[in-house]
């Protein structure tokens, strides 16, 4: 059986491998041993703190495979953004340049340097290995993270965003990189995304133009990969769009790759989920359609994928595997809902 669970100090290895297997790019998870202990250290102390959302919470969860107790893949939730450091991006903008007296009225897109999405929640650091891209197991590491939203709203600000991978070719060089950050720079792509997985984002503010860049002037390939994700993100980039997050013109500063956002209660699975009190047998019917069903508890958050049938009312009947995997007994309760978008 696929658990999420938060991540224990005994992941760091396991994360390690990941990062590696992620490679350049993938700025929330960078190969440093060191970064990684910090990491599961600061999820930890999320998960038993108070609420404060007035300082930064990492909230990190490891998808295990339960048949070898090895975590498989990663992804977390940030509670607020942008306080302890500046959070920069691009937004796509306009610029109007006109004369009435030669009757010449032009428009240009252009990219200014913003702080636009400071204090807003992240959904963030999805990864999975590559052997486990099967079963439903992407969909279960990217929404199980909805389930907790919608169970510890009080712990997130109210508007959530997602970074998407923007592109790159197999040795990790970004065209937007090359044609527009690198003439600031003067580094290559992969020790600019080393130094901000690193949390060394000064050298942001201190090189990069504060004045509109104008699109129409960026080589060819730069403005093609403006808002586009990388290949193996497209896939994440359509399950959050299904589940109500939008492209509202906001892109990375390093490889153009685009910011989702929504309100957390606008999220499909948040806003759908129910909690239901259970009953456990041994044997239990399986139902026709997949559900994510997550115990109710913040240290020991656990959530799965089963075929259920949920009654319109009273307990929900789940097995005794199901029951211990989620760490229940009778007479507690679960919350669910519909792995996918129902079809009308």
């Amino acid at each position: 059986m696929m658990i999420i669970r938060p991540l224990v100090e005994t992941d760091a290895n396991a994360l390690l491998d990941l990062a590696h297997k992620a490679g350049v790019g993938f700025t929330s998870l960078p190969a440093d041993p060191d970064r990684i202990v910090s990491k599961i250290a600061a999820s930890l102390s999320a998960f038993s703190g108070q609420v404060d959302l007035n300082s930064e919470q990492s909230y990190v969860f490891g998808l295990e495979d339960t048949q070898t107790s090895q975590v498989v893949g990663i992804c977390g939730i940030e509670s607020t953004i942008g306080l302890s450091s500046p959070w920069y991006s691009y937004r796509i903008g306009t610029l109007v340049h006109s004369s009435r007296e030669l009757s010449v009225h032009n428009t240009f897109p252009t990219l200014y340097l913003s702080n636009d999405q400071t204090a807003c929640a992240e959904v963030c650091t999805l990864f999975l290995d590559p052997d486990y891209r099967h079963s439903k197991n992407g969909n279960l590491l990217s929404k199980s993270r909805f389930l907790f939203l919608a169970e510890f709203p009080e712990r997130f600000e109210s508007k959530i965003i997602a970074e998407m991978r923007g592109v790159s070719d197999a040795n990790g060089q970004s065209p937007f990189w090359d044609g527009l950050g690198a003439h600031f720079f003067d580094m290559p792509f992969a020790d600019a995304d080393r130094l901000t997985g690193l949390g060394k984002k000064e050298f942001i503010a201190e090189l990069m133009p504060r004045h509109p860049l104008y699109i129409n002037l960026l080589p060819q390939s730069v403005r093609d990969v403006i808002g586009e994700v990388h290949p193996s993100t497209q896939p994440a980039r359509k399950m959050l769009e299904d589940e109500g997050f939008r492209y509202q013109g906001y892109v990375d500063i390093f490889d153009a790759g685009p910011t989702l956002e929504t309100q957390v209660q606008d999220i499909r699975a948040v806003r759908d989920s129910r909690h239901y009190t259970v009953t456990v047998e041994d044997n239990v019917p399986a139902g026709e359609t997949p559900y994510l069903v997550s115990n109710t508890s913040l240290i020991s958050y656990r959530c799965t994928i089963t075929y259920i049938n949920t009654p319109e009312s009273g307990p929900l009947c789940i097995s005794t595997e199901l029951a211990k995997a989620l760490q229940i007994t009778a007479g507690e309760p679960v919350r669910a809902v519909p792995l996918f978008v129902p079809r009308l």
